[in-house]
Formats: structure tokens, C-alpha cells, sequence
């Protein structure tokens, strides 16, 4: 079954420590794991920034929820276990708890209208209603949302500039991204028309002893193999081991397959992925804003 939402997983976790004996997370997650019969890939799947696995974060907030709804209780650090109202909860025999179950506890309505007082005027639209995202996943997917829309909006801006603005363009990204050596020359563009197949040169050392050179097409259609192959003869024309083309459409299967094949390495960046890189690499894009997330430091508090 694919990885439970953090409401799915209110019910299991109550049940697993229903004996009345206190637990840690750490105790009953491989537990749980086992009931949703999750595969290696799904118990190890991280969250968007990498920093915690989502089933982690499921249960983690699962467990925050109950306890503010008392169902769950704290007993010590990182020590928790259930309560008389759990208890209760559980002889009950619920098929489901989740959000609008816990809506009848009034401690867990308080929690939830502290969360969200600033939208006192308007119940219907408390964004974390039935939602199946943990706040960290709503955070980082919006991230991951902004971050698709404004790559889409710079491939656009890309494509409307002029040649020499995206040779150059394409120059700044690969020093950017720390190809080139110290000196403040160790990028350029070639003479627009001389340039014999190659846009870019990027030194990797101050002598120039190591090359990059750099293919940018602002075209609108698929790049196919003719075309890099024109690129990786104006490679052995300069006796070159390493060449980029980049371009801001995309490549035909048979070019991709062509470039495993032959040497010099020849790597290949398509519209979407410049778009990426550019935003990962603050080129033609700044910070507009800075939100800080911060949690609890389990070293300082002994917590595992």
C-alpha cells in the first residue's frame, strides 16, 4: 500500500500502544511500518528537501495531534503513552480517526484555534482542513510549486532574449556553478560568428591547461543527433575532451543515446533543466524572501 496520509496513521498509532506501557517512536515505528507494509523505497522516501523520511514526518504529527486532543500524553522525553481518553477512545472501536474526529475534543478545538486565529472570520477556509499533507509537506510543496513556476517563467524570459544574451547567459551559469578556475577570465563567449561551433569557453585552471567548451541553441524544436554531432567535430577540431550543449527546448532520444557513446564527454542541458539550474543557482533570479522553520534541538533536550 502506498505511504499512509498523517491521518491514516491516528488509528494505528493509538492501537500500538494501547497496552498502556510507555514507548518511544523509535520503539513502535518499524511497527507500523509493518502494518502499512511499506516497501524499503517507501519507509526510506524523503521529504522535498531531503531531511527527513515522510513516513518520519506522517507519524510524527500523528502523534502531535493525539496529544493535543489528549489521547495521547507525554510522560517524559521523547517517552509517551496513552491516556484514559485514548483508552476510551479505542474501546469505542472507531473506523477512523482523524481530524474532524478529534474536533470533539475541546482541548484539540483550542489547538486548532490558536493555529488559526487569524482566519476567526472565515472557519471554511482553515488551510489544514482534511488535508493529507503534514505542515512540513504543504510548506515544501508550495516551495517545490514557486520553484517549477518561476523556472517556467525563466525558460520563457531565455527564449525571448536574443542570441548573445544567452551565450552569455549560459557562461555566467556554468561559473556559477564552479566550473572555471580563480581568474576573472575564466569564462567567455567567442566572437558571434567566428566561432567555429563553439559559443563558450570555460577554463577549469588559470593556464587554460583544461577546457570546457560550451554549444548554446535557443531554439524552439527538438536538437537531434546531427546537431551534436556537428558539436562534438568542432570538439576534435580543438582537440577537446569535454563540451556542454545546452539548449532551451529539448533532445531527441537518439541524440541522448548518441553522447553515451563517444568521447569527448559531451553533456547535454535542456530548456527545463537550465530553468532549474538557474534557480538553483541564483542566475537572473533573487530572493524575494526568507522563511525560517525551526524545531525542537533533540540534543539539547536528550531526545532521540
Amino acid at each position: 500500500m502506498p505511504i499512509p496520509d498523517y491521518q491514516s496513521c491516528f488509528l494505528p498509532l493509538l492501537r500500538s500502544i494501547e497496552d498502556g506501557n510507555e514507548y518511544t517512536m523509535v520503539a513502535i515505528r518499524d511497527q507500523l511500518i509493518s502494518h502499512f507494509k511499506l516497501t524499503d523505497e517507501e519507509r526510506n522516501r524523503r521529504l522535498p528537501s531531503g531531511k527527513q523520511r515522510v513516513i518520519n514526518n506522517r507519524l510524527g504529527w500523528a502523534k502531535t495531534y493525539m496529544t493535543r486532543a489528549g489521547l495521547i500524553r507525554a510522560v517524559r522525553r521523547g517517552v509517551f503513552a496513552i491516556t484514559e481518553r485514548g483508552s476510551n477512545v479505542l474501546k469505542q472501536n472507531p473506523d477512523k480517526i482523524d481530524l474532524h474526529y478529534l474536533q470533539q475534543f475541546p482541548e484539540f478545538v483550542e489547538f486548532r484555534k490558536l493555529k488559526h486565529d487569524d482566519t476567526e472570520d472565515k472557519p471554511s477556509q482553515e488551510p489544514a482542513k482534511d488535508s493529507e499533507e503534514t505542515p512540513e509537506e504543504e510548506l515544501e510543496n508550495a516551495h517545490e510549486r514557486l520553484k517549477a513556476d518561476l523556472a517556467a517563467d525563466l525558460l520563457a524570459l531565455v527564449k525571448s532574449s536574443d542570441p548573445a544574451f544567452f551565450e552569455q547567459l549560459v557562461v555566467d551559469l556554468m561559473l556559477k556553478m564552479g566550473y572555471g578556475g580563480p581568474d576573472d577570465g575564466a569564462g567567455r563567449v567567442t566572437q558571434y560568428g567566428k566561432d567555429e561551433g563553439i559559443d563558450g569557453i570555460i577554463n577549469e585552471d588559470s593556464l587554460g591547461l583544461d577546457v570546457i567548451y560550451l554549444q548554446a541553441k535557443r531554439w524552439g524544436g527538438t536538437v537531434g543527433r546531427p546537431e551534436i554531432q556537428k558539436f562534438v567535430g568542432a570538439l576534435h577540431g580543438k582537440r577537446a575532451k569535454k563540451g556542454v550543449f545546452i539548449t532551451t527546448s529539448t533532445f531527441s532520444e537518439d541524440a541522448e543515446t548518441y553522447v553515451k557513446t563517444i568521447d569527448p564527454k559531451v553533456v547535454l542541458i535542456d530548456g527545463q533543466k537550465l530553468s532549474e539550474l538557474m534557480v538553483s543557482y541564483n542566475v537572473g533570479v533573487s530572493t524575494a524572501q526568507t522563511y525560517s522553520v525551526k524545531k525542537v534541538d533533540s540534543d539539547y533536550f536528550g531526545l532521540e
